[in-house]
């Protein structure tokens, strides 16, 4: 990812969560994560985030999805002695769809980014609107889309380690490259 587009996205990112009513202080704005995975999609495959905390016990986040943006399919595995992170996603803006194991929704509205498909092995659809939420359970796979507007989503979950989650995509790197 260019640095301007890494700019851009931040912005774009920041603009969000302020139409959310989320306020971060400048050390949390200048700290928030652009995560593309390595793939050169950020506007179809990946995810901002800040964390306001992480500890042994706990962890706080916000994720914004710009339009359509998806987060790819991965799992959070057991870790040590820790089982693997259970996480709970509420809305705040837009919409979500967020996909599980469970039976196949017919008609599911995500929009799969091209040639991305073959990624993507879950597909029971969970929308989420603002002030909706759903529990993710330990070592569930899931992967989530913005809808047309974007979205914002408040995490709530035990320790996070993304350093470990396990992703369908092999390509896919965690840490954000500059060029």
């Amino acid at each position: 990812m260019s640095k301007q587009e890494y700019k851009n996205v931040k912005n774009e990112s920041l603009r969000y969560l302020k139409e959310a009513g989320i306020k971060l202080s400048s050390q949390e704005a200048e700290a928030l994560e652009i995560a593309d995975f390595g793939l050169g999609r950020i506007r179809e495959l990946g995810l901002q985030l800040v964390t306001y905390v992480n500890t042994s016990r706990y962890c706080a986040k916000e994720l914004v999805l710009l339009p359509r943006q998806t987060c790819p399919e991965h799992y959070h595995p057991h870790v040590n002695e820790n089982p693997g992170k259970e996480e709970t996603f509420r809305c705040r803006k837009g919409i979500v769809y967020l996909y599980v194991p469970g039976t196949a929704t017919e008609h599911p509205q995500a929009v799969i980014p091209e040639g991305y498909g073959e990624h993507l092995r879950v597909w029971k659809e969970i929308v989420l609107k603002p002030g909706e939420q759903y529990t993710i359970l330990p070592e569930t796979p899931h992967w989530f889309q913005a809808g047309d507007e974007g979205a914002v989503v408040s995490e709530f979950s035990s320790t996070s380690t993304d350093e470990n989650d396990i992703f369908t995509d092999p390509k896919i790197i965690r840490t954000p490259i500059l060029q």
